[in-house]
C-alpha cells in the first residue's frame, strides 16, 4: 500500500488507493478523501464482534472506504498530539495485542478483534479498560501513538513494568499480567495509581510517552465546577 505521514504535531496518514482497493477504520477517523472513494458502514464481522470493539474502546460500526477509480487519496488523522506508527504484517506473522484506542486504520486483510483473557485480573489492564484488541492477518495497519514512540525488544524472560496508559502494543509472544502497587502509602500518595502492567519477553513492546488518561484528568481538574 502506498502511503505518507503528513503533519508533525497532529499527524495524519494519507493513503493512495487504486480502483477496487479498500481500507477500513473506526467510525469518525477519516479526515479527508478524494471524490472517487465510496464508503460503506457496517459492524464488520457481525454484531457480536462490533459489541466486542465497543468494550475495547472502539466504535460499534466500522467504515470501509473503497476506491471507485485509480489514484484516489484518503487520510486518517490522530486525535491527540503524537505519532502514527505504520506496521506491515507478513503472512503467518504472529501479530500484536493492542491497547484500546490505538488502532487507526488497516487494509481489509488485517483482522481486528477483541482479545479475551481467561482471568479477569489479567484482562483488567491497569483499571483503564479490561479488554484488549487482537490484530492479525496480512497487510498494512496504522496505530496512533500519544506523545512519542518508545520501542523495547525484550529478551526471553526479560520483564518491564509499565503504567498501563503508556502501553500501545506488544507482540503476542509477550505475556502480560496486572500487578497491584505494593504498600498503602505508595497507593495513596505515590501518584502512580493502583495497577502496573507487567510485560515478559520475548518480543517487541511499543510504548508511548504520553498517558492520555493522566492528561485528561489534569485537564478535567482545571475545569471550574458549577459550585464555584
Amino acid at each position: 500500500m502506498e502511503y505518507k505521514i503528513v503533519g508533525k504535531t497532529l499527524p495524519a496518514v494519507e493513503v493512495t488507493l487504486n480502483k477496487g482497493n479498500s481500507i477500513y477504520t473506526q467510525s469518525g477517523a477519516m479526515a479527508w478523501m478524494s471524490d472517487g472513494i465510496g464508503m460503506q458502514t457496517n459492524t464488520k464481522g457481525g454484531l457480536m464482534k462490533g459489541l466486542g470493539r465497543v468494550f475495547s474502546g472502539d466504535s460499534l460500526f466500522m467504515n470501509t472506504f473503497t476506491a471507485e477509480k485509480d489514484n484516489q487519496t484518503i487520510a486518517f488523522a490522530s486525535t491527540v498530539p503524537g505519532e502514527i506508527l505504520p506496521i506491515h504484517l507478513e503472512k503467518g506473522q504472529i501479530g500484536y495485542t493492542v491497547q484500546k484506542g490505538a488502532f487507526l486504520c488497516a487494509e481489509p486483510t488485517v483482522e481486528l478483534k477483541v482479545a479475551f483473557k481467561k482471568k479477569l485480573s489479567t484482562g483488567l489492564f491497569g483499571g483503564e479498560g479490561f479488554i484488549l484488541q487482537d490484530i492479525s492477518g496480512e497487510g498494512d495497519l496504522f496505530l496512533e501513538i500519544d506523545g512519542d514512540q518508545v520501542t523495547k525488544d525484550l529478551k526471553e524472560g526479560e520483564v518491564i513494568k509499565v503504567d498501563s496508559g503508556n502501553v500501545v502494543a506488544f507482540e503476542k509472544t509477550v505475556s502480560y499480567e496486572v500487578e497491584t502497587v505494593k504498600g498503602v502509602k505508595n497507593v495513596l500518595f505515590g501518584g502512580e495509581g493502583l495497577f502496573l502492567t507487567k510485560l515478559t519477553g520475548p518480543g517487541k513492546v511499543i510504548l508511548q510517552t504520553q498517558n492520555f488518561y493522566d492528561f485528561a484528568s489534569k485537564i478535567a481538574s482545571l475545569i471550574p465546577s458549577n459550585n464555584n
